[in-house]
């Protein structure tokens, strides 16, 4: 293997202090940011990924909060509770843990939460201040890849970013973070998706690839330039004969991959721990905004 590891895990972890400092100097007489977490139903991914926010926000010094409520619950009590959480000053960002229960809708639940606590940045007041470059929020997922790229000075500035997925909640929003004309963005950027035939004709003209496709594998070693940089935002669950019965890949085959690349994100340690760093980061950031710091 050539490529260099960027690893996730060790930044998120880097974040995480920088925001637990940041709360130490925040006045003790006061209440500390606040993170209010709706889960709707049992999902088992869902699940784990609601325990894993409120455990990181335990460590930072963020009050988190997680309301979990039964599948049959109507969107008309949801709507209540989150009203609620809209007009609660101990909880500056909340967030509706998706995907939601089919009889419910989604954009009008993703709507009802106020812009200044929207800690997804899923409300279209945000998504649009996103694209013109007046963010005041950027989803958790997209800053993340920009973060890692910044503090491993990955230049972005006039490269060629290929994003494969045009997902509202990754290719979309990190389409749209890396062509600001400013720091850390000011990229090159070409979303492909299904509709593009052969993706590889895209895929090999990348100097920084990001696969968000939702595919095992997909991206193979011959369909990245040499010494790219590769960004793996999938993770997929891939039957194995083991007593577990599964392994966990992402949307590149990692070690074909690796022997070409410049740098690589790995699954699990890549993208997706940065996830919950930056989520921890808007909150710190709704909580400033709504102290008026």
């Amino acid at each position: 293997m050539k490529a260099q590891i960027i690893d996730g895990k060790a930044v998120a972890a880097q974040i995480r202090e920088e925001i637990q400092e940041e709360i130490k100097k925040l006045d003790p007489q006061k209440s500390p940011p606040g993170l209010a977490v709706i889960l709707v139903g049992e999902d088992p991914a869902s699940q784990v990924y609601v325990r894993s926010k409120g455990k990181a926000c335990q460590q930072v010094g963020i009050n988190s909060i997680t309301l979990e409520f039964p599948a049959t619950m109507t969107q008309g009590d949801l709507l209540s509770e989150i009203e609620r959480l809209n007009n609660d000053a101990n909880y500056h960002g909340i967030l509706v843990q998706l995907p939601l229960p089919p009889h419910i809708d989604s954009q009008k639940i993703i709507e009802s939460i106020t812009p200044e606590k929207d800690v997804d940045c899923f409300h279209p007041f945000n998504v649009g201040r996103l694209v013109i470059g007046m963010s005041i929020f950027e989803p958790a997922t997209p800053a993340g890849i920009v973060e890692l790229l910044k503090r491993y000075k990955i230049p972005t500035s006039g490269k060629h970013v290929v994003i494969v997925g045009r997902s509202n909640i990754v290719g979309k929003p990190l389409a749209n973070l890396l062509v600001q004309k400013n720091a850390n963005a000011n990229a090159l950027v070409t979303v492909v998706h299904s509709a593009a035939g052969d993706l590889s004709r895209f895929t090999r003209e990348a100097d920084i690839l990001v696969a968000a496709i939702g595919r095992a594998e997909f991206i193979k070693g011959n369909m990245v330039k040499k010494d790219a940089v590769v960004v793996d935002v999938g993770v997929n669950r891939v039957d194995t004969p083991t007593p577990k019965g599964y392994r966990l890949a992402g949307d590149v085959a990692f070690d074909e991959v690796a022997e070409v690349a410049g740098y690589i994100t790995p699954v699990p340690g890549g993208v997706g721990p940065m996830t919950i760093a930056m989520l921890l980061k808007n909150t710190m950031k709704a909580y400033q905004i709504q102290k008026g710091n």
